[in-house]
């Protein structure tokens, strides 16, 4: 990638028989936002640096603090830079020191002013502030001459004479002598409403040399008047600031009075805004082609539709899922679990007392046919819902877990996954349905390295056949949602009653693998009272 000479594009503007004009930032938000507007060109105001960082234009920021804001602006702008270098923050040595530390920033020109250290803003009792020895301040300008890599690094000279009342001989003596010790351009500064001093200064300097103005005080004056007179570049020193502290202030005070941020949401710039002008974007490309591709973190779709009537009078005005175990509802502990392994966008199908269904930050999906439908029907509305981009872990509001099966689920790259425990005697044991897996193999040390399928989901299965327990987790990849949906469909217009297993039966028929994980309990589904209260020590 070619780099652009910002040192000579500066140069060029200087040198340009049009009038050119640059505009001040302060740090590199504004100085991308001063590129956006068209301009050719930035100034990097010593007044509104000191400003944004609550300081006064006394040198009262260090000159590091100053190359550390205009680095930034550097490398947000494309754009030439100039920098307000006041006196040059010392005498002949620090100017040599400051030249080739901005030009390591890649910055263009530097202008330095004819004041003692420390300076003072030229607007706050101008006339009483002491100018430089001529020779003194020539020195300075010869040492950064001396000290610059680049040809095309510009020191501009300005003169402070109007400032300090001294008139035009006083200003043209000065000048003269700077454009002599190797200056590449004069600004001549006043602080008069009109621009008279300006103009009687260029009509007798002529063409010497280039001749920089700043009209602050005398803004009213139209560019025209400028161009006639031959000024090479004209320099808008601080609106960007001051328009910016307007607006702060105008948002901080009705923020304050208003409690509200409607009262400023249409007037200030979205964030999408700040991100745009941060390269928000050039990050995420950069990402793309430098990162490794980071595996999607899937959705959830949580089934909590039914009452859970089997637990009587506890579920009469409440749904299953929100009894609380502990600190907070099951479905809370659900959530949880999905979360600490970075799954967050989870959609809970919700049918029996919904608006009792609440916990913050979830998608809900309502099922108000609950009543009269079962699994199949819940999971078809939550596919309708949910990202076509993203993998799907499918569970019951009615099961605490250990997020190593929701772990196992979401590392597998299959089309269709199951979570099978192979403790299903503890089922049997406590006298609960359940729905019983046989598989392509049987739980063993073996079955570590080689895949398992699910061929099979039958409680009426034997003791013989039973391989595990299906715990009603199920992984459905990005590919596989398609099919899914398909089938829901095709098995809702059969029975609206019907359960999962008729899904996962139906695509061992069609011949798709289903993938069967086998782990050692970590859950507990929620039947009875007695597993609500186990529940609290799980």
């Amino acid at each position: 990638m070619n780099r652009i000479d910002k040192a000579a594009a500066f140069r060029s503007m200087l040198e340009s028989p049009r009038l050119e004009f640059i505009c001040e930032a302060h740090n590199g938000l504004s100085a991308k936002i001063v590129e956006e507007a068209g301009f050719k060109g930035i100034w990097a105001s010593g007044l509104a640096i000191s400003a944004q960082l609550g300081v006064r234009d006394n040198n009262e920021a260090s000159w590091t603090q100053v190359l550390d804001v205009i680095e930034f602006m550097a490398d947000a702008s494309s754009l030439p830079i100039m920098l307000d270098g006041d006196t040059g923050y010392g005498n002949f040595n620090n100017v040599q020191r400051l030249v080739r530390k901005l030009e390591q920033r890649d910055i263009a020109a530097v202008c330095l002013e004819d004041k003692i250290f420390p300076k003072a803003n030229s607007f706050i009792d101008g006339n009483r502030q002491p100018l430089a020895d001529i020779d003194e301040f020539c020195g300075k300008i010869k040492a950064g001459k001396d000290a610059q890599f680049n040809d095309n690094f510009s020191i501009v000279a300005r003169v402070e004479a109007f400032i300090a009342g001294w008139g035009l001989g006083e200003a043209l003596r000065r000048a003269e002598a700077y454009h002599a010790a190797g200056s590449d351009a004069i600004l001549i500064h006043s602080a008069l409403r009109t621009p008279d001093e300006i103009l009687a200064f260029k009509d007798a300097w002529g063409e010497r040399c280039p001749v920089v103005i700043v009209p602050t005080t005398y803004y009213a004056t139209p560019s025209e008047v400028f161009r006639e007179h031959g000024i090479a570049l004209v320099i808008w020193a601080n609106p960007t600031l001051r328009a910016s502290v307007r607006a702060m202030q105008q948002t901080a005070r009705a923020l304050f009075t208003s409690e509200s941020l409607v009262a400023v949401e249409d007037s200030i710039a979205p964030v999408r805004e700040i991100f745009r002008l941060q390269g928000a974007a050039a990050l995420q490309e950069a990402e793309d082609r430098y990162l490794p591709k980071a595996r999607h973190a899937p959705g959830a779709v949580v089934l909590a539709a039914a009452r859970g009537a089997e637990l009587g009078e506890l579920t009469a005005k409440l749904p299953k899922t929100m009894l609380r175990i502990g600190n907070q509802p099951l479905l809370g502990h659900i959530v949880a679990t999905f979360n600490a392994l970075g799954i967050n966008r989870i959609h809970v199908v919700r049918g029996y007392c919904k608006k009792a269904i609440n916990l913050p930050g979830l998608h809900y999906v309502d099922n108000d046919r609950y009543a009269d439908s079962g699994e199949i029907y819940s999971l078809a509305l939550a596919l309708a819902c949910v990202d076509a981009d993203t993998p799907l872990i499918v569970c019951y509001g009615d099961v605490l877990f250990k997020k190593y099966i929701v772990e196992l689920l979401r590392d597998v790259d299959v089309p269709v996954a199951v979570a099978v425990d192979t403790n299903w005697q503890e089922s049997v044991n406590r006298h609960r349905k359940a729905d019983y897996a046989r598989c392509s193999l049987p739980y063993s040390r073996s079955a570590y390295n080689r895949e398992v399928h699910l061929l099979e989901i039958d409680p009426q299965l034997t003791a013989d056949e039973i391989h595990g327990e299906w715990m009603g987790f199920m992984k459905i990849s990005v590919s596989s949602l398609p099919e899914v949906r398909a089938i829901t469909e095709q098995i809702l217009q059969r029975d609206r009653h019907a359960k999962l297993p008729a899904l996962l039966h139906e695509l061992i028929l069609r011949g798709q693998p289903v993938r069967a994980l086998y782990t050692t309990g970590n859950w507990l589904d929620i039947d009875s009272v007695e597993d609500l209260v186990y529940a609290g020590g799980f």
